[in-house]
């Protein structure tokens, strides 16, 4: 390496660490209000409703008289954490705690971009992406989660054992980061998701009541103001839809005529996404090490895009699989998760910002909506787009391919 190449290395390390750190102290200026964010206070999650939950869980129960409790048994230790720091009040805590996991995460791209045969565009994602979002992603725990997915996919080409124990624990905090196996084809990493899903399940439900009640909370919810089909009553109100918004379950939802047929379209509109991953599995014939991260980010993608609730701190569940993907030289994600990234700004301004003006229906916040939405539809298209020319329908490159699915499903581990 040259000298002029060390000291643009040096630059953009500097560049990295400086705004990373800017920007991270101005979130914690904002969550601890030294300086207020403009919209509705968002850090009421975090000293009302994950602080009322911890004065349950600390007694040995989950909440089960509580339908706003929605998440799997190990939800329990995101929300136990701020116990590690009794010098602070709980929500302090809480965001320092966050502030911990983005730091993690901002570790791992550093040290995943400086391997051969990546780079730190994948750096340059978490650092700007996160902050886009507003001190909203400070005030929830899906920080966490994304930690932990982050860590997982970046095990997964090297340790598909620690990958398949990561995973699982994810998604015995958040559900969602089951889908981070969709591109995995070792069996290990299967194997291993299943047993530690398995031991940790087995572990709170014989050791905290309640632990599985969160499955049936969700049977009535309604469609979610922020989300794809929500749009359909925004200009329904227009023209005289009768139903109402109302803070159910935990988020501001419509409820009424129709909105039963909405959010079945939904969750139809989330099976055609699962049976559109399940037939690129099995139709795929090249995974090089960079498809492990892509299927993972497209997957998120399209269950984020149809979900009957797009609420703003899941934005950040796709900035931290982005940023892996672009850790990757060879990645073709550049370009969805440019889309993510603007989708972010959009975010923060219709929530906090102008949360409001989504809530009444007025045409800046059906706009907002508009564009938010749009831009994780027009992502999650063309990164479907991406992963199927780059592993099944172009032709292979002079690379020794990995073994397809029906291959796999015949060898050992």
């Amino acid at each position: 390496m040259t000298g002029a190449s060390r000291a643009r290395v040096a630059l953009g390390m500097t560049a990295l660490l400086g705004i990373w750190a800017l920007t991270r102290v101005l979130l914690l200026l904002f969550v601890t209000k030294v300086y207020v964010f403009p919209g509705p206070d968002v850090t009421s999650d975090v000293s009302v409703i994950y602080q009322g939950w911890y004065d349950v869980l600390r007694h040995g129960s989950f909440p089960r008289q509580d339908v706003t409790w929605q998440y799997p048994p190990a939800a329990a230790l995101a929300i136990l954490s701020p116990g590690l720091l009794p010098f602070l009040d709980y929500p302090h805590a809480f965001f320092v705690l966050a502030f911990v996991a983005d730091l993690v995460v901002f570790a791992l791209l550093l040290y995943a971009g400086s391997r051969s045969g990546s780079t730190r565009r994948g750096t340059w994602v978490w650092v700007i992406g996160v902050p886009l979002l507003g001190p909203t992603v400070y005030a929830r725990y899906d920080l966490m989660v994304t930690a932990v997915a982050v860590a997982a996919l970046l095990a997964g080409v090297r340790h598909p054992r620690v990958m398949g124990a990561l995973v699982a624990f994810g998604a015995m905090v958040k559900v969602w980061p089951v889908l981070l196996l969709v591109g995995a084809v070792r069996r290990r990493a299967w194997v291993s998701a299943a047993v530690t899903a398995a031991v940790i399940a087995a572990v709170f439900w014989i050791t905290m009541p309640g632990a599985f009640a969160f499955l049936t909370f969700q049977r009535d919810r309604g469609t979610e103001v922020e989300s794809l089909g929500s749009l359909v009553f925004h200009v329904a109100r227009h023209h005289g839809w009768n139903g109402q918004v109302l803070l159910n379950y935990g988020s501001v939802e419509f409820l009424g005529p129709h909105v039963d047929l909405v959010s079945t379209a939904a969750l139809v509109l989330t099976a055609l996404a699962f049976g559109w991953l399940l037939l690129w599995r099995l139709s795929a014939r090249r995974f090089p090490p960079h498809t492990l991260a892509d299927a993972a980010f497209v997957a998120v993608l399209m269950f984020t895009a149809t979900s009957r609730v797009i609420s703003p701190q899941y934005m950040v569940w796709l900035v931290g699989l982005a940023a892996v993907c672009l850790c990757f030289r060879a990645s073709r994600m550049a370009l969805p998760a440019a889309l993510v990234l603007i989708a972010c700004f959009v975010t923060v301004l219709e929530f906090p910002v102008y949360f409001a003006d989504v809530v009444a229906s007025d045409t800046l916040g059906i706009t907002l909506l508009v564009v938010r939405n749009g831009l994780l539809v027009a992502a999650s298209l063309l990164a479907a787009r991406s992963l199927w020319r780059g592993t099944v329908s172009e032709p292979a490159p002079d690379l020794p391919a990995q073994p397809s699915l029906a291959r796999e499903t015949l060898a050992s581990s």
